[in-house]
């Protein structure tokens, strides 16, 4: 991956697959449509332009969407869309103009549904990492409690597509780290503003969190996210530094600005029943990446293509309509494609398959965003002061989603 490690070597099945697939789309025209497409398209604001072409796929045709974003340009940066808290979800058109963004496309997987726990609601929060204009607002969930299709070998939930403060794009891995001091006693912090927190953990809920339920985090397992609900909670409101109140069961609601609520579980919990009203308690937080870069975005999904190769192991069975961001030109150019979910076109890509397009359109390294029902493109047509849904989302209207990433001009 560009700015942190690289990835060579994949199957020969997969290699052979992609010699025959780029036979199909053209390979050898690097950064540009597959050979035969008829393309659409044109500028949507300076340094940012629009296309969209077919692709003769393994399973189909299927209709590709893709903005092209040059950060060289001054007036272009990249950043999170969100609905203003981590656990809520909007429609992608209504995250860019309400940023004033002029382009952009929906980003990670997110805890969706609740079926397994009855009575448990559904935070909406995403899987992976995620930071907005450099602010830190969520870590990463255990693997065993993400949603979305498997992992490719050696990927985490701790990947993250990001920008760093030096405006280039880059793939690589954020990991929490925290803690929570009292006079007596220092404890790791197992989570940030996540839907799941690891067995036996101790985490931090923020205003960035929203008012939803945070009873989510203590279900499920760090394999197993179907697992029943722990029945060994317990909670601790920290405001300006001292403990305020306590709650055996985790509650809901808005979370004041200087205030944190530490939810445990299990040995977590036990932990926490040691604080006491009035206590002066410490809780620091932050993520840190694998090279030590800073971000000014950063969200999750996870890594198809790293260094012109693609990762080994990639699912070259399983077509769906797809989501990916591409980065190109040492991180100088960002890629962002959407698949149409259209039902003449929904019969969409394999994750190989994406990896291959992704190089075909002059990637160097991609990353996997949430596809099905949330795949969306959005981008303003000439003289509009907000932006059109340029693909068709396959359930045939916006899914609302966590996050995205969004593109500004001007």
């Amino acid at each position: 991956m560009a700015g942190r490690r690289r990835r060579r070597g994949a199957g020969r099945a997969v290699l052979a697959f992609l010699t025959a697939f780029g036979a199909l789309v053209g390979a050898g025209l690097a950064g540009a449509a597959p050979a035969g497409a008829v393309q659409k398209g044109g500028r949507v604001a300076p340094g940012v332009t629009y296309e969209e072409f077919d692709i003769e796929a393994a399973k189909g045709v299927t209709h590709a969407h893709v903005l092209r974003v040059d950060l060289g340009n001054p007036r272009v940066r990249v950043d999170l869309l969100y609905p203003g808290a981590v656990a809520a979800r909007a429609r992608v058109s209504a995250m860019a103009d309400t940023q004033g963004a002029v382009a952009g496309v929906n980003g990670d997987f997110f805890n969706i549904t609740e079926t397994q726990h009855p009575g448990v609601e559904a935070t909406g929060a995403s899987v992976g990492p995620a930071i907005a204009d450099g602010r830190t607002l969520k870590a990463a969930v255990p693997k065993g409690q993400r949603f979305g299709p498997e992992l490719p070998p050696g990927t985490t939930t701790e990947d993250v597509f990001g920008v760093g403060t030096d405006g280039r794009a880059r793939l690589d891995r954020l990991a929490l780290a925290g803690s929570v001091r009292t006079a007596g006693a220092r404890l790791p912090l197992g989570g940030l503003n996540q839907y799941a927190l690891p067995v036996g953990s101790v985490g931090a809920f923020t205003s960035e969190w929203g008012s939803v339920s945070r009873v989510r985090a203590t279900c499920g397992t760090d394999t197993d996210r179907a697992a029943p609900c722990s029945t060994d909670t317990y909670e601790v409101t920290v405001r300006d530094g001292t403990v305020v109140s306590a709650a055996d069961t985790p509650g809901s609601g808005p979370i004041a600005a200087g205030t944190t609520v530490l939810v445990g579980r299990e040995s977590g919990a036990q932990q926490l029943r040691k604080f006491s009203t009035g206590e002066p308690v410490e809780v620091e937080h932050g993520l840190v990446a694998a090279d030590g870069d800073a971000y000014r975005l950063a969200l999750g999904g996870y890594p198809v293509l790293s260094d012109g190769q693609p990762l080994p192991g990639l699912d070259d069975t399983t077509s769906a309509v797809r989501t990916a961001v591409g980065i190109a030109d040492d991180g100088r150019r960002v890629l962002l494609l959407a698949l149409d979910g259209a039902a003449a076109y929904r019969s969409g890509l394999t994750i190989a398959e994406v990896a291959a397009t992704m190089r075909n359109l002059g990637a160097q390294d991609a990353f996997s965003l949430d596809g099905g029902g949330s795949s969306t493109l959005v981008a303003r047509k000439p003289g509009a002061s907000t932006v059109s849904v340029r693909n068709h989302p396959s359930g045939g209207a916006e899914r609302l989603v966590p996050n995205g990433i969004g593109v500004f001009s001007g």
